[in-house]
């Protein structure tokens, strides 16, 4: 039977990250099947189980992220500190799906670069994805896309020779323990990266990665 559900997987789906289909059942938790890619190593939510886009979005209203959170921004700063470490002094950068509250954008500039702020929900500003950075954030915003393969395509495009994609995700390790892991409780998670996800994203981009710290991942385009 496991035999017949992994080739069912495989025949429905392709990974929504590398396209490929050696895709194989992970768990069902609740009604919700998961799938993971032998080949990139992310697990992700059947697609045909995402929430509708109107409860998506009426989910992340219910966050309360305050820019001067202390907490929030000592979290923020495992992404902004090792970031910072590799900018040169005056960097331009987008802070992608930075949400209601910035406060990403505020740590980076008060250490003196500048931010501009994307978000598809609270600030649609198309025009920012036609511009090109030295640095492009996504914290606590990887684990919602709907079409990875699309979205980090997108942000390796907006940066110029030598500029850095920072990525923060809570990496998935155990899969003894994602039935009932936090992250996998979030009803707008649906796709979960392992750090072998991001070395196989940097080699499919031509970049270099570096983990320099828990759950972040730092992607450079060659110069």
């Amino acid at each position: 039977m496991a035999g017949d559900a992994q080739a069912v997987a495989s025949s429905r789906h392709a990974c929504p990250l590398c396209g490929g289909g050696a895709v194989r059942a992970l768990a069902s938790v609740g009604g919700q099947d998961y799938l993971r890619c032998e080949i990139c190593a992310v697990s992700y939510l059947d697609p045909a189980q995402r929430l509708a886009l109107a409860a998506e979005r009426a989910f992340y209203d219910t966050h309360r992220n305050a820019t001067d959170d202390p907490g929030y921004r000592r979290f923020l700063a495992r992404l902004a500190d090792p970031l910072m470490a590799r900018l040169p002094a005056g960097s331009e950068g987008l802070d992608y799906g930075c949400g209601p509250a910035p406060a990403l954008a505020a740590l980076l500039e008060e250490g003196g670069h500048r931010v501009a702020c994307y978000d598809p929900y609270y600030r649609p500003q198309a025009e920012l994805l036609e511009r090109r950075y030295d640095f492009v954030t996504c914290t606590e915003v990887a684990e919602h896309f709907h079409d990875p393969a699309t979205e980090f395509a997108r942000l390796a495009g907006l940066l110029r020779p030598g500029g850095w994609l920072a990525v923060m995700t809570c990496f998935q390790t155990d899969d003894a323990r994602f039935a009932n892991w936090h992250y996998r409780r979030d009803p707008t998670h649906v796709v979960f990266y392992r750090e072998a996800s991001f070395a196989w994203l940097a080699a499919h981009l031509g970049f270099t990665l570096d983990v320099p710290a828990k759950d972040v991942a730092l992607l450079r385009r060659p110069m």
